[in-house]
């Protein structure tokens, strides 16, 4: 049975369905998503961590034990669960591998959420589309103009690229090629990490000692798709050099060791800038300027990053393919042999 769920033309079937599921459909409202259980999880824990431990390093340990046990606890689960469906019907557990890996991929959710804000924007009725650009961004819309609006979609796009998309089809590839592990376990892992960052990874109270291990481990997971992602989106513009070196030179300025490479991409290849004064609760908080301002951001700019994020999944996704299908006929040459 594990010799089956290592199989790598069933993996190979498994991704390119489950990018088949998230492109055509993407999350089915009212469907119970993996990142509800783990955000219910997260939120549960968290609660009785700042209510029973007040000292530091209590919370640290709490933080540590919250992250390692909801990472690996979710990679065991996805695994456990395909294992069953397989067990119980080999078709039936490549549905459910397509399904949970499907839920892991947020291509179409972050191109509805682009087009959620631009759709009010573009028609003129601001107060909308700042109402819907709150639910998407941490910071705050009350007050932001049409180029603000824009700047924070654009940036949206760009950090989630890496984030929502090609981290964890990063992650499922890589799955895919362990034997007996199978491309769910490990993006369901990952997207476990993700959660967990955008939960409780804050430098402020009461999260900064008990989100700090999700924080840096989060960071380091993603370090590595970041880097490859920006590379890709490099090659696909056609000029690697200039992009590669003008993100060495912005990326370095953001406080996080991806975010900044992701969004300096974006920037470069767009020609527009990304960065500035953004307000956080009142507070203000400036974030480093990435690019140049050749062109203004427009939705038109917003799209072509949309694009961007889009076909740099599709060249991960046949990458991953032909490697699933490289092993396979490498397992059955040795088996006749």
């Amino acid at each position: 049975m594990v010799q089956i769920l290592g199989n790598n033309h069933t993996n190979g079937v498994i991704l390119l369905l489950a990018a088949s599921l998230d492109y055509l459909i993407g999350d089915p409202w009212g469907w119970v998503h993996p990142v509800q259980v783990m955000g219910w999880v997260i939120s549960h824990f968290t609660q009785l961590a700042i209510h029973l431990w007040q000292q530091p390093w209590q919370r640290r340990l709490a933080g540590i034990g919250l992250g390692i046990g909801l990472i690996i606890g979710s990679g065991v689960a996805g695994w456990f669960i395909v294992l069953l469906g397989i067990w119980l019907n080999p078709f039936l557990g490549i549905g459910i591998g397509t399904i949970l890996l499907a839920s892991c991929f947020a291509g179409r959710s972050l191109r509805a959420a682009a087009m959620d804000v631009l759709q009010p924007l573009t028609a003129g009725e601001l107060k909308l589309a700042r109402s819907r650009l709150s639910q998407y961004v941490g910071r705050d819309t009350e007050n932001l103009c049409e180029s603000e609006i824009l700047r924070a979609v654009l940036e949206t796009v760009a950090e989630n690229t890496t984030d929502g998309v090609t981290a964890p089809l990063f992650y499922a590839i890589v799955g895919a090629l362990i034997p007996g592990v199978g491309s769910v376990p490990l993006a369901l892992a990952y997207k476990a990490a993700s959660t967990l960052d955008s939960m409780v990874g804050y430098r402020r109270e009461p999260y900064t000692n008990l989100g700090w291990f999700s924080a840096k481990f989060e960071d380091l997971l993603t370090w590595i798709p970041c880097r490859l992602t920006v590379l890709t989106l490099a090659l696909m513009s056609g000029k690697p050099q200039q992009v590669w070196h003008l993100c060495r030179r912005d990326a370095i300025a953001d406080p996080s060791p991806n975010s900044g490479w992701s969004e300096s991409a974006f920037a470069v290849i767009l020609e527009v800038q990304l960065g500035g004064t953004n307000f956080y609760s009142g507070v203000v908080k400036q974030k480093p300027l990435l690019g140049k301002p050749t062109y203004e951001i427009t939705p038109g700019k917003i799209d072509q990053a949309l694009e961007l994020t889009r076909y740099c999944f599709l060249i991960w996704l046949g990458i991953g393919l032909v490697f699933c299908l490289v092993q396979y006929a490498i397992a059955l040459h040795n088996l006749i042999v």
